[in-house]
């Protein structure tokens, strides 16, 4: 083989290694990312219920959700608030829900809690 294509072949071999380093990276971040966002939704839920929901003070809990959909857009209306307040009433562990967000995304917790629901 020529020096040429050594070389070649360890870039090709180089770039696919740092590609996978890079890949490996990102997916771990998301996962991070996902776990914490769910760990929120979760936190933002036991809130609301202590306040509003223990109160039976609905208009306010409404009021709530509003104010929270215009200032962080729809991922935080009523339709995302009603999965957390699932997930919510099925753990009521802030580390159960840390452990389960770790290793399932959002969508997934939601589909398991939702079967067992049914």
């Amino acid at each position: 083989m020529s020096d040429s294509a050594s070389f070649q072949s360890e870039n090709l071999v180089l770039v696919s290694e740092v590609r996978q380093l890079i890949d490996a990276a990102k997916q771990r971040a998301a996962v991070a990312v996902n776990a914490e966002i769910s760990l929120l939704h979760w936190q933002v839920v036991k809130r609301i219920q202590l306040e509003v929901l223990q109160g039976e003070r609905t208009e306010y809990g409404e009021q709530v959700v509003n104010q929270l959909t215009e200032h962080y857009g729809n991922g935080w209306g009523v339709r995302q608030l009603r999965y957390c307040i699932r997930l919510a009433d099925v753990f009521n562990n802030a580390e159960i829900v840390r452990k389960l967000c770790s290793q399932l995304s959002w969508l997934p917790v939601i589909e398991v809690k939702t079967m067992e629901l049914n």
